[in-house]
Formats: structure tokens, C-alpha cells, sequence
């Protein structure tokens, strides 16, 4: 029973910090634009080739030694 009385309190606290957490996202407007991150996967990026990343080749690939 002496246990309810460390565990609550510190439950208490944990949800105490995660509702402040949660206001303080909204009102940084971490949760404004919901809908434009989930599409940007859908559509390719071919406009800007990667930096460093080698060329794509057209032929296929040809074994060496022959």
C-alpha cells in the first residue's frame, strides 16, 4: 500500500509533462500542415538529382573480361 503513494504522485508528474509537452507543440505549430509531408512521398523529385550520386546508366550492365 506505501507503494501507491511514490507511484501516483510520479504518474501524476509523468502526465503533468506530457500534457505542457503537447501544448507547447501546438502552440509552436508542430501540428499546423498535416497533409503536405504524407504527399511529398508520393511524388519524385527527377528535377533535382542527387549530390555525389553517380549517373544512371542507359545500356544494362556488361560482365568485364569478355
Amino acid at each position: 500500500m506505501s507503494v501507491i503513494f511514490i507511484i501516483l504522485p510520479i504518474a501524476l508528474a509523468l502526465g503533468a509533462i506530457a500534457v505542457v509537452a503537447f501544448i507547447l507543440a501546438v502552440r509552436r505549430g508542430q501540428f499546423d500542415d498535416l497533409d503536405t509531408p504524407p504527399m511529398r512521398i508520393v511524388f519524385d523529385d527527377e528535377a533535382h538529382p542527387r549530390a555525389g550520386g553517380s549517373q544512371r546508366r542507359d545500356r544494362p550492365h556488361e560482365p568485364q573480361g569478355q
